[in-house]
This record gives C-alpha cells, sequence and structure tokens, in this order.
C-alpha cells in the first residue's frame, strides 16, 4: 500500500487549509444562527460542502479518501470544530443517502442547493427512547396514496435549527422492527414540521442541534429514499461514510492542537529551563502524536477500503474509536500542558477538550464500535 499522497490531494488539502484558516481562522462559536449559515456559505466557496457529490452538481466528485482529507484540512484550518462537524454531518449524514438513493426528480435540486451551502441538510434519527437502537424509533409514516403522513418526534438533530432539509427515518410497517423503517428527504418548509430552539451543550457550539416534530405531515412519495422498508440499510449506509469520513475533522483538530502545544513548550519557560526540555513534557507531546498518526492510519485505511468496494465494518469502527478516543486523551493532554492558561478561553485549549468529548457517543459510542469489532471476529 502506497502512504504517499498523490500531487493532486496534497494541493486540495493545501488550498483547503489555506483558504479556510484566511476565511474562518477568526470564526468564533457563538451559536448565533444566522453565523452558522454565513459559515456554511463560506465553506461551501471553499468547496466542503459538496466534497463527495457529483459534479454535474456542484460537488467535487470525490471518493471518501479524499473526501476525508478536505474534512482534516478544513478541521486543521477553521478552529471553530462546532461548524466544522455540522458541515461534515450534513455532507455524510445527509447529502450521500440523497446522492445514492434520492427519486431522479428530486436528486439534482436538493444536491445543487446541499453542494452550494444555501440547503442545510439535519440529520434526524435519534429519540428520546431510540439512540443506538433504531429498531424501536416511535415516528411513525403512514402510507397514503400519494406519499406518507409522518407523526413523531426526533430528539436530537444536528443542524435542525438552521435546516431546510431533513433526512429522517420513520416506521412505515412497525411490526417489522428495523426492517420496517423507510427513509425520508423531507423539505423543512412542508407544513406539519416544526424545529426546537438549538439545544444547550457542552461543546461543538457552532453546530446547532434540536428537536424535530412531525405532525400529520404530508411527504410526497418522491421524497422516499430508497425503496420502503430500506430505511435500516441506508442509515447504516450513511453511518458508513459518516464514521469513515468525518472523523477527518478531528484529525485536523488533533493536528492543529499539536502544533499548539509544541510552540507552546518550545517557549514556555520554568526553573530556567523550556518546558519542553522536561521529559514529562516532551513525552506527554510524543504520545499524543502517536495518538494522532495511529488513528489517522486507521481512518485512512477505512476509507480506502469503502472507495475500493470493500465496506469492511470492523475496519470503519476501529478507525472511529480510536480517532475520537484520541481526541479526548490528546485533549486532557494539552489542558494539562499549558496549565492554567489552557483553563482560559482565549487559548482555544479547553474549546478543544469540549469539543472532542462528544466524538465518544455521536455516530455510535466507542462501547457500540467495539461491539461491532466483537461481532466481527465471531464474539
Amino acid at each position: 500500500m502506497d502512504f504517499d499522497l498523490s500531487a493532486a490531494q496534497e494541493k486540495r488539502y493545501a488550498e483547503i487549509l489555506r483558504e479556510s484558516g484566511s476565511r474562518l481562522g477568526e470564526h468564533r462559536p457563538d451559536g448565533d444562527p444566522d453565523a452558522v449559515r454565513r459559515g456554511f456559505r463560506t465553506a461551501a466557496g471553499i468547496g466542503v460542502t459538496g466534497l463527495c457529490l457529483p459534479e454535474e452538481f456542484g460537488g467535487g466528485g470525490l471518493g471518501a479518501l479524499d473526501t476525508a482529507l478536505g474534512l482534516e484540512a478544513f478541521g486543521r484550518g477553521c478552529p471553530d470544530t462546532g461548524l466544522a462537524f455540522g458541515i461534515a454531518a450534513h455532507l455524510l449524514a445527509c447529502a450521500v443517502p440523497v446522492r445514492d438513493f434520492a427519486t431522479d426528480d428530486v436528486r439534482g435540486p436538493l444536491l445543487k442547493g446541499l453542494a452550494s451551502g444555501e440547503l442545510i441538510a439535519a440529520n434526524a434519527m435519534t429519540e428520546d427512547e431510540a439512540g443506538s437502537d433504531i429498531g424501536r424509533l416511535g415516528v411513525t409514516a403512514r402510507p397514503v396514496s400519494d406519499g406518507y403522513v409522518l407523526n413523531g418526534e426526533k430528539s436530537w438533530a444536528s443542524n435542525a435549527p438552521v435546516a431546510g432539509l431533513v433526512v429522517t427515518y420513520a416506521c412505515t410497517a412497525p411490526e417489522l422492527g428495523f426492517l420496517g423503517l423507510s427513509a425520508f428527504a423531507v423539505p423543512g418548509d412542508l407544513p406539519g414540521v416544526s424545529f426546537g430552539p438549538p439545544l444547550r451543550k457542552m461543546g461543538l457550539t457552532n453546530c446547532l442541534a434540536g428537536r424535530v416534530t412531525f405532525t400529520d405531515c404530508h411527504v410526497p412519495r418522491r421524497y422516499l429514499l430508497g425503496a420502503e422498508g430500506q430505511g435500516s440499510g441506508i442509515f447504516q449506509h450513511s453511518m458508513a461514510w459518516e464514521r469513515a469520513a468525518l472523523f477527518g475533522v478531528y484529525l485536523g483538530l488533533m493536528e492543529r492542537q499539536l502544533a499548539q502545544c509544541v510552540e507552546h513548550a518550545g517557549h514556555r519557560r520554568q526553573f530556567g529551563r523550556r518546558i519542553g526540555e522536561f521529559q514529562a513534557v516532551s513525552h506527554r507531546t510524543a504520545v499524543m502524536k502517536q495518538r494522532l498518526e495511529s488513528g489517522r492510519l486507521l481512518l485512512y485505511r477505512a476509507c480506502w477500503l469503502l472507495d475500493e468496494g470493500r465496506e469492511d465494518k470492523s475496519a470503519i469502527a476501529l478507525a472511529k474509536a480510536a480517532v475520537s478516543e484520541a481526541a479526548v486523551a490528546n485533549g486532557l493532554d494539552a489542558m494539562q500542558l499549558f496549565g492554567g492558561l489552557g483553563y482560559l478561553a482565549d487559548t482555544g485549549v479547553e474549546e478543544q477538550l469540549r469539543d472532542s468529548l462528544p466524538a465518544r457517543v455521536f455516530s455510535g459510542t466507542t462501547e457500540i464500535q467495539r461491539e461491532i469489532v466483537a461481532k466481527e471476529l465471531g464474539l
């Protein structure tokens, strides 16, 4: 296996890193919906909101590995990890199922809006009584002559407060459990769709998340993704892309964080010496580098397999678990290395830690990823 990036990959990475740093380097997470919308449009101008969407609809036409590389560069250049996460969720959990399963009459218009950043998508799967257990969804989709009538509430949907499109999953045949789920791309302006206010969270501030409620919402049949009853497979397909590629954002964060730590260790002096000369500090940064590179190799491999048509559940789960756990551990180490300065908001270190903590929970917890690996081992 060739571990070198091609000249085209290096050029694209450098361009996204430069442009994201130049245009969004001062973007601060304040939770303002208008600022989030502007951030999406800026990211679209850099090409991030459509990385893996077809070129004919304004996308980049990239595979999973190149998409992950683009998100890594964006996560490294843009210090607003919440915005970067929201964009990645919009692209991978929402635009990918539209790309692969939408009907021909809505696919083009939706993808054009998603790639341009003018249409922001929310992924609405989680419910109060159904998180990782997708076979217990309470939202229903009752078939009618010209479509479906949706009723119920989703408790946690990334981008919901600013969304113009909701990719959601509902029971069309509740008696069949996960085999009775169907997927929909629901325009946010349909009668019967309502969005709750942004949820208060400890991090990822500019990834606005909220509840989505469907009240006798009539969804025309053309917005069904795939076939009726195919929702579970569609969701797993979107999660393969999200778990494999979204965590490029966290590789970028860790790369930026490590550079910040090395710079600090090279300038901060205590007891007449640079703190980087103390083994307790130098070894801590070495371990941070080790975690980063280990996670990177697993993530690149998982994406490469996806591009080769060899979707490997175990490889994807290992990559997701490794990168998310590394992001949290490196965040704690950065806080310790900076000491009291790391507790100050101005350095950005405490924000990096807060933004990393949910990585072990969303897209399937670390425990779920380990369960996937164990099952693939035959246990």
